[in-house]
């Protein structure tokens, strides 16, 4: 399946929050779906951050027929950051498809052509989906580590040595 990546923009906001406001799909990240006024301010973060960049940032990941899937992430702290973090949720009806995959070899592809150093990725340590994911895209565990009182698992990707 080809999938289509364009950065969000401002008109993508419905769309974005049909995702984070899913609890479904944030059971695993914040273990809650945000409101909609705390999904607009992370939204206004996320564009703040497409602007560092114009080949990184949060992409909205759809088929050829158009359809809206989810999010592809490849975030740099800052315009000359070195690594990035590499990240990917799906509407739920589009699990179990082989499509979060196929985002993550995408963006890997995209850093290593952009001569990045390397790659993480955070994970709770319970989404053994998305380790199997990260895993098979060479990615090693780093850490354990809590964010905002989550359990999260951290894994990198060496884009130095890796094939």
């Amino acid at each position: 399946m080809n999938l289509l990546l364009e950065k969000f923009t401002a008109a993508d906001f419905a769309d974005y929050f049909r995702l984070v406001g899913d609890t479904q799909v944030m059971a695993m990240i914040t273990e809650r779906a945000l409101p909609e006024t705390e999904a607009r301010t992370e939204f206004e973060q996320l564009l703040a951050n497409n602007a560092l960049h114009p080949d990184f940032g949060c992409f909205k990941v759809s088929d050829e027929q158009g359809r809206y899937l989810g999010l592809g992430k490849l975030a740099l702290d800052a315009a000359n950051s070195r690594q990035a973090e590499l990240g990917y949720m799906l509407l739920p009806a589009y699990w179990g498809q082989g499509m979060a995959g196929e985002i993550a070899r995408t963006l890997v592809a995209q850093a290593r052509a952009q001569d990045l150093d390397g790659l993480f990725a955070i994970i709770d340590p319970a989404n053994l989906a998305s380790r199997k994911i990260l895993l098979n895209n060479g990615f090693i565990h780093q850490e354990y580590k809590e964010f905002d009182g989550l359990p999260g698992e951290i894994l990198s990707l060496n884009l130095r040595t890796a094939p």
